[in-house]
C-alpha cells in the first residue's frame, strides 16, 4: 500500500509504548521498517515489549530502544528526552499514547483522581510535546500523534475526571496544530472508543452501573485494528482520526446535532438508569 511508504526508516518515539494501543502501534511500525523507541514507567514491561519488537523487524538495520520515565514527571521527561535526542536525534514522529483512567460518579471521585488523570493524560502529553517540538520546529519537519478518546468529544456519565483530561488534550492539540502547521510540523489527534487493552480491563469492574449499561452496546476494538487505522490515516495527512465505524458515526452525529446532542445523551442516561434499577 502506498501509505505504508511513509514509515520506513523513520524514527518513532511512543509513550505508553509497553502495552495496549502504544505497543500495537510499535509492532506495526516495526513491520513497516521504522526505528521504534518506547517510553513507559516500568522497566520490566519495557524490556519485554522491546524483545517482542525485535521479532517484527523487517531488516537488521532497524533500531529499537527504551526510555524509562513517568510522563507526569516534567523534570524526568525533560532530562530523559534531552539525553534521547543527544543520542538518537529528534524523532521524526512522536506518538503520545500514555494514559490512565478511573471511572466513577462525581461524588465518588476524589480530587486526587482528578489531578492524577490530568497529570498523566494532559500534562504527560504536554511534557513530551513541549520537549520534542522545538527540535522539530528547528528542523522544520515532524509529526506528532496525540491519542485522545471518544470521551474527549462527548461527556460520558461516570467519566468526569477522564473526560475532563481528554477534552484538555483536544484543546491543546487543536491549538498547537494551528501554531506549528506553518512551520512544517504535522499533527494528528486520535479519538478511540473502547479498545481491548489493560486499561479497559482495569476500568470495567469499577465502572458505575449506569456507565456499564451505556457502554454495553459499544463494540470493543482490538488494539491491532486501531493501530492499523491510526497509521493509515496519519500517513495520509489526517488530523482527526476516529477508529471504528460506530465511533465515527457518534463523532459526526455529535458535531451535526450541536446542542441537540445533550437531550440524546440525557435519554441514553435515563434509559440506562431505568435498566439498572430493574436489576437491583
Amino acid at each position: 500500500m502506498v501509505w505504508q511508504s511513509y514509515y520506513p526508516k523513520k524514527s518513532v518515539l511512543i509513550t505508553g509504548g509497553s502495552s495496549g494501543i502504544g505497543l500495537a502501534l510499535a509492532n506495526r511500525l516495526m513491520e513497516f521498517g521504522a526505528n521504534v523507541y518506547l517510553l513507559a514507567r516500568r522497566q520490566d514491561a519495557l524490556l519485554e515489549a522491546e524483545a517482542g519488537l525485535k521479532l517484527h523487524r523487517q531488516n537488521a538495520n532497524q533500531k529499537t530502544g527504551i526510555l524509562q520515565a513517568d510522563v507526569a514527571d516534567y523534570q524526568a521527561i525533560t532530562a530523559g528526552l534531552q539525553n534521547f535526542i543527544d543520542e538518537n536525534g529528534c524523532p521524526d514522529i512522536l506518538i503520545n499514547s500514555a494514559g490512565i483512567t478511573h471511572p466513577a460518579e462525581f461524588q465518588d471521585t476524589s480530587l486526587d483522581i482528578y489531578r492524577s488523570l490530568m497529570e498523566v493524560n494532559y500534562f504527560g502529553t504536554v511534557h513530551t510535546t513541549q520537549a520534542v517540538l522545538p527540535w522539530m520546529v528547528e528542523r522544520r519537519s515532524g509529526h506528532i500523534i496525540n491519542l485522545c478518546s471518544s470521551a474527549g468529544f462527548v461527556g460520558v456519565f461516570g467519566y468526569s475526571a477522564y473526560s475532563g483530561s481528554k477534552f484538555a488534550v483536544r484543546g491543546y492539540t487543536d491549538t498547537i496544530r494551528a501554531e506549528v502547521k506553518p512551520r512544517g510540523i504535522r499533527m494528528s489527534i486520535v479519538f478511540p472508543a473502547d479498545v481491548d487493552t489493560p486499561q479497559l480491563a482495569y476500568e470495567t469492574p469499577i465502572k458505575p452501573a449506569v456507565t456499564r449499561e451505556i457502554s454495553r452496546s459499544a463494540r470493543v476494538m482490538q488494539p491491532e485494528a486501531v493501530a492499523e487505522y491510526i497509521l493509515r490515516k496519519a500517513a495520509r495527512g489526517a488530523y482527526i482520526i476516529v477508529p471504528g465505524f460506530d465511533n465515527r458515526m457518534l463523532y459526526h452525529l455529535n458535531n451535526f446535532l450541536g446542542p441537540l446532542a445533550y437531550p440524546v445523551m440525557d435519554s441514553m442516561v435515563a434509559d440506562a438508569i431505568r435498566k439498572t434499577q430493574k436489576t437491583t
